[in-house]
């Protein structure tokens, strides 16, 4: 396994099957204050992964003995280190599906190869500037929670949400996809309005991402999934629970 750290910017975890590739990406990221780390394999990644705690992962999606999918599956799980690091799928299969897959195991952002080395870092920087996953924190008080409907909460300061006073671990999309909608209850709202105001022109891709991301929502928000209304043909309503 290549270490090709240095520097005291933030670690980026290299996981590519190809070695130009890998030097590529580590000489520039060093050359721009990063603190690049290479695996050649998804394996050897998720092992660099737990022993280095990276700030991001640039993954590749195929690659032998594990792929980028379980990689990114299995980060997202827990397993071995932090599952809110911010993930970027890198891959020369451009097909939506793929995409919309990555998306759904929950990685940052996805990058078909060839791409500008420019535009990989615009996409990194743009992932730490969104944050990464919310995390559980203590019960906030009564003036912080800024919207509770019949057991479903948000402490926005906090960015917190919970079922029936749990909580609920959300990526700060989804969060942000959340207030949004709840802020709008009632009002029908495109896809594409959805992504000026939620992603902010930040998403380069298919307006259709948001559906894998109300996906993902409702299936965390368990019983209050439903509140989340699908209107054919204009895009997601948000109905407040009775």
């Amino acid at each position: 396994m290549e270490n090709n750290g240095g520097g005291n910017g933030r670690k980026i975890l290299i996981v590519d099957d190809e070695m130009r590739m890998r030097r590529i990406l580590a000489d520039y990221l060093q050359i721009k204050g990063y603190d690049p780390l290479c695996a050649e394999d998804g394996a050897q990644g998720l092992e660099l992964f737990a022993r280095e705690q990276p700030d991001l992962v640039l993954l590749d999606v195929m690659m032998p003995r594990m792929d980028g999918w379980e990689v990114c599956r299995r980060i997202r799980s827990g397993e071995g280190g932090a599952a809110d690091t911010p993930i970027i799928m890198l891959t020369a299969r451009g097909q939506e599906e793929d995409e919309l897959q990555g998306f759904s195991l929950g990685a940052d952002e996805y990058i078909a190869k060839p791409f500008s080395l420019k535009i990989l870092l615009a996409r990194m920087e743009v992932v730490f500037r969104r944050g990464t996953v919310v995390r559980a924190s203590p019960p906030p008080s009564a003036e912080a929670v800024a919207t509770a409907e019949n057991g479903l909460s948000v402490d926005r300061p906090g960015r917190v949400v919970r079922l029936a006073g749990q909580p609920v671990e959300l990526t700060y999309t989804e969060f942000e996809l959340l207030l949004y909608l709840m802020d709008n209850a009632g009002v029908a709202l495109s896809r594409d309005r959805i992504l000026d105001n939620v992603w902010r022109y930040d998403y380069y891709g298919d307006a259709r991402t948001v559906d894998t991301h109300v996906k993902k929502l409702r299936s965390k928000l368990g019983s209050y999934g439903h509140c989340i209304k699908t209107l054919r043909g204009v895009g997601y309503k948000f109905e407040a629970p009775r």
